[in-house]
């Protein structure tokens, strides 16, 4: 059961009636005549014969108000991408999928390489970039959602709940973050946002001050949700990382480009599971060790770009800091589990908690050892300038091997 309390300096749309999943859809079928509904679901090729994105298919042929679904492939040869035209064409909303690993969006990608305006890693972020610019250039959704393949709880209740916010034209927000418990099969899941974002947020507060930054990103519940929801005008001109800082990048541009009245997040499930990273404590390049490191890279980079300095005694500060409020969390999640009935592993916790302090050192390190790196992938708004048929090139190579592959 939902609350109504209000926290901190973002509105939160609670889930407080069960309202019917029909009576939201008509309402979004309404609105969809006069503001266009896309959704953005960027995939790795592994993900179609997985357990969860077979599911949300069988969800989304049932959407009623989507103009179009934007696919953005990962990791897939050319016999891969004929599998994903196949798996996908059952959608009976326009759609498309951009096949990264194509000559074509290849070729793209190297004149933009050319002129430092490609993103510089492979992952997340650049899919989610490449297909926000195709949406630009197709010009036919005017309210977009986005969230991943690999929920295995998926309802489609998630994705008309977290589209309505930036649909319903009576109201005017920019930007919608989704969020819910993470909770399955009797285990509180999270770890990152609950043992790493939230006691690191605190954590800041207390050794560079409140600053309003700061109180904004302690104000969603789930910052790391992968779902969120964005009006068109959004994609010209944010800066995104390309690393697993995606969600702390989107958040933080969002404060830096709109009023905090523009933003909101909402209740989008009861239940929520989806594929779970390893803690990787060996291996600082992968897991949510390396997600870790780079999740403390943007909050730091972010509190830069805001005047904060940084010094390896403040970074030792931190963790120190850190790591007293984090262990208080594990106590506090504990409890809260045993009371609902759940189960909570206070070792493992805690042994997330030292890995996460020690990863904040490497983070600061990283971030000292290379202060002219560019984080982010340029805005399209930069690379139209620097390219002004670029959208165009985009819109034509997807086109063309849509055309070539699914003729086939």
């Amino acid at each position: 059961m939902g609350d109504f309390y209000q926290n901190g300096i973002i509105t939160t749309l609670h889930n407080l009636s069960k309202r019917s999943l029909q009576d939201i859809e008509q309402e979004l079928l309404a609105f969809s005549a006069r503001r266009p509904m896309g959704l953005i679901l960027p995939s790795l090729y592994s993900e179609l014969g997985g357990d969860a994105l077979p599911g949300i298919l069988d969800e989304l042929v049932q959407v009623p108000y989507l103009a179009e679904i934007v696919i953005g492939l990962d990791r897939a040869d050319e016999a891969q991408y004929r599998d994903a035209l196949e798996f996908f064409g059952r959608l009976p909303q326009h759609h498309r999928v951009l096949w990264n690993d194509g000559p074509r969006l290849q070729a793209l990608d190297a004149r933009l390489q050319e002129q430092g305006l490609a993103p510089r890693e492979l992952g997340k972020g650049r899919n989610v970039w490449y297909c926000m610019g195709y949406m630009l250039a197709n010009n036919r959704s005017e309210s977009v959602a986005l969230h991943d393949c690999d929920i295995v709880t998926y309802n489609r209740s998630l994705l008309a709940r977290l589209i309505y916010p930036v649909a319903n034209p009576r109201f005017n927000y920019e930007f919608c973050k989704g969020y819910y418990a993470r909770v399955a099969d009797g285990k509180i899941n999270g770890r990152v946002s609950r043992l790493l974002v939230t006691p690191l947020l605190r954590a800041l507060k207390k050794t560079v001050g409140d600053l309003e930054y700061l109180e904004y990103m302690d104000s969603f519940r789930y910052p790391l949700a992968g779902e969120f929801s964005f009006r068109r005008d959004v994609l010209n001109d944010i800066l995104i990382p390309s690393d697993w800082g995606l969600e702390i990048g989107v958040l933080s541009e969002m404060y830096r480009n709109y009023a905090k009245n523009r933003l909101c997040q909402v209740d989008i499930a009861d239940v929520y599971d989806h594929k779970h990273q390893d803690l990787s404590a060996a291996d600082e390049s992968g897991g949510l060790s390396k997600m870790s490191i780079d999740i403390a890279k943007a909050l730091f980079r972010k509190l830069a770009t805001r005047g904060v300095t940084f010094s390896p005694e403040s970074f030792r500060s931190l963790k120190a800091t850190y790591y007293r409020i984090a262990l208080d969390f594990v106590e506090t999640y504990h409890n809260d589990a045993v009371m609902n009935g759940l189960t909570l592993d206070i070792h493992a916790e805690e042994q997330a908690v030292e890995l996460f302090a020690e990863n904040i050192i490497k983070a600061g390190e990283a971030y000292l050892e290379r202060p002219m790196e560019r984080p982010f992938i340029p805005s399209w708004s930069r690379v139209i300038s620097a390219i002004p048929d670029v959208l165009e090139q985009l819109s034509n190579a997807v086109e063309a091997d849509y055309a070539e592959f699914r003729a086939d």
